[in-house]
């Protein structure tokens, strides 16, 4: 006996397919049993009809048990002769009597009325049509076969057993398709071509309505995916803008910060280079604060944390700095220390107690302070200015004011976009800010910045 081994190192000899098949023959009746176990369960949910699909039910059943109680009947004791060759006739019987009579009424009426549950139970339907239509006489089928055909049509759309009903459909059909004969046909000759054409004419109707309602899909879903676009476009747009206005006031503030004192070292390094030194020591920590401002924005594009293109990122203060939170109200001190080592001077008014303000809320009176300032700066050259924020138990009063002055360097490169991205930055908050000029000479901000209650 020779053996193999195969991918998996087991070795095994030639009697390997002996044991498959009878592997395979001990599987098959668990496989059997299973189907049978699955043809029992629910495919899905059992259809609930409406109110107007019951009525709607309960008047085909009512409609079709009269024409067939009428058509019993009529046909009761009545003997058909029915030529089945040129000049050989046959005659054919139907159920007489009373007990006929009642045979075919009974028949009639519990296949008709059965169709008044074709809906709720359709496989339950077609098992009692199909009984009654094999119970029905052949020379009077046409008794039941209509109430057989709706059943049949209920079941296969209906019935939420879809194994059994697949299973059971076949069987019926056989069974009634070889109940009959060529003597007494089922549906009369004249109405063979009517049976014909009215399921093609529904069949041509349900798939007019199948592509209506795709074409109506497939607009819908255009739509959808039109308005998707546009919903990204604009979430997009205003990301943009809002890193926009991030990078304008932490450039705009910083760099104007930086030239003024830049321009002062500049002047004094022949006369004073130790008033010069510090002007340039103040420089390098506004460069500093910039950059880290500018790492918090490149924050909100890269999220993966690296820093890259940043550059300081070996120095461990800058690492420190890069770390802290955005600046708040808690920083407002240091931002006006800044500006006065510019050559502005600023008074720092603080009233109410401080309440738990949020990081945003806090965030964007920071920024309505250093835009103010900035502007100061820049156009207000030799003004003082003053910076109040007042804390109150519905809202949060932040004002900046300066004297007046004349324009500076840089008052030239201002657009404008500042205090309209600060309106845009308390509006998130339900804030306004209100700006323009003193009638005692200088320039206003005001934000105000509704508060929760406790």
């Amino acid at each position: 006996m020779t053996t193999t081994a195969d991918s998996t190192g087991r070795r095994g000899g030639d009697n390997d397919p002996v044991k498959n098949v009878r592997t395979t023959l001990e599987r098959l009746p668990e496989a059997a049993r299973r189907t049978v176990r699955d043809a029992a369960l629910p495919s899905g949910p059992p259809l609930r009809p409406t109110r107007r699909a019951w009525q709607f039910d309960a008047l085909v059943a009512l409609a079709l048990g009269i024409a067939t109680v009428y058509y019993g009947i009529d046909n009761a004791g009545n003997v058909v002769v029915r030529e089945i060759a040129p000049g050989v006739e046959v005659v054919v019987p139907r159920p007489s009597g009373p007990g006929g009579l009642a045979l075919m009424v009974t028949l009639a009426a519990v296949a008709s009325g059965a169709l008044a549950l074709r809906r709720r139970y359709p496989l339950a339907v077609l098992c009692v049509v199909t009984a009654a239509t094999l119970a029905t006489p052949q020379s009077v089928l046409r008794l039941t076969f209509y109430a057989f055909v709706i059943a049949v049509y209920s079941a296969a759309v209906h019935s939420p057993y879809r194994t059994a009903t697949l299973a059971a459909l076949p069987v019926s059909v056989l069974l009634i398709g070889t109940s009959g004969n060529s003597v007494t046909p089922i549906v009369p000759n004249e109405y063979i071509a009517l049976l014909i054409l009215v399921p093609m004419a529904v069949a041509a109707l349900g798939l007019r309505t199948w592509k209506l309602r795709t074409d109506e899909g497939r607009t819908r879903l255009t739509a959808l995916e039109r308005e998707q676009a546009d919903a990204l476009r604009r979430a997009v747009e205003h990301e943009r803008a809002r890193i926009a206005r991030e990078l304008h006031d932490v450039v705009t503030h910083n760099v104007s910060v930086m030239v003024i004192q830049a321009g002062a070292a500049r002047k004094i390094m022949k006369t004073s280079p130790e008033q010069a030194g510090e002007a340039l020591l103040a420089v390098e920590a506004g460069g500093r604060a910039a950059m880290t401002e500018l790492r918090h924005v490149m924050g909100l594009l890269t999220m993966d944390g690296e820093g890259e293109g940043t550059g300081g990122a070996d120095d461990p203060a800058d690492t420190a700095a890069e770390l802290a939170p955005q600046p708040g109200l808690d920083q407002l001190d240091t931002l006006v220390g800044r500006v006065r080592d510019a050559g502005l001077p600023v008074d720092l008014t603080v009233t109410g107690p401080p309440g738990e303000i949020p990081p945003g809320v806090g965030l964007a009176v920071y920024r309505v302070v250093q835009e103010a300032l900035t502007n100061t700066v820049k156009h207000a050259s030799g003004a003082t200015a003053a910076v109040t924020v007042e804390y109150g138990r519905e809202r949060l009063r932040v004002e900046v004011t300066d004297t007046g002055g004349r324009p500076g360097t840089a008052a030239a490169t201002g657009n404008g976009r500042g205090l309209i991205g600060l309106r845009e930055r308390l509006a998130v908050y339900d804030g306004t800010l209100d700006t323009g000029r003193r009638l005692t000479g200088g320039y206003r901000v005001e934000a105000l910045i509704p508060l929760e209650a406790p």
